[in-house]
């Protein structure tokens, strides 16, 4: 099982960052891997969503039940997908006393794969899509907030 952690600390509030990573149906419209997303399921305590992954020749597609903490937090389980184990932790913590339009963004990702042959193929696709996330949402919030 691998563990992914990235922090970045950047001028946006908590709830735009909230906003951008819950918008899961404008996925592939900004991360590059992201082929398709849409929304199975929506209630006020969270969604579950289905996300395909299509980079490198590999196609995969995984579903995950996101609960979230309005403007604070979404946790990410694996509902089904070629994960042995899939959950993520995205926080959005106010810089300061709240005051200031910045904020500090945490991800943490722990997976793993359903076999040794599924781990060899979309291990590494999914490695640099682990390691590139954060960056490709402050990226999408400099193109959506400026």
């Amino acid at each position: 099982m691998k563990t992914v952690q990235k922090s970045v600390l950047i001028w946006y509030s908590p709830k735009e960052m909230f906003d951008l990573v819950t918008a899961v149906e404008r996925y592939p419209e900004f991360l590059p891997w992201c082929d398709r997303a849409q929304v199975l399921e929506h209630s006020e305590a969270g969604m579950t969503a289905e996300v395909g992954i299509a980079l490198g020749g590999i196609r995969q597609t995984f579903v995950t039940r996101n609960v979230h903490e309005l403007g604070e937090r979404v946790q990410m389980h694996l509902v089904k997908g070629p994960f042995s184990k899939l959950e993520g932790d995205w926080r959005f913590l106010p810089v300061g006393d709240g005051t200031q339009r910045a904020c500090k963004v945490e991800l943490q990702l722990n997976y793993g794969f359903s076999s040794a042959a599924l781990a060899a193929l979309v291990g590494p696709v999914f490695d640099r899509i682990a390691a590139t996330m954060v960056d490709a949402f402050v990226k999408r919030a400099e193109q959506v907030y400026g």
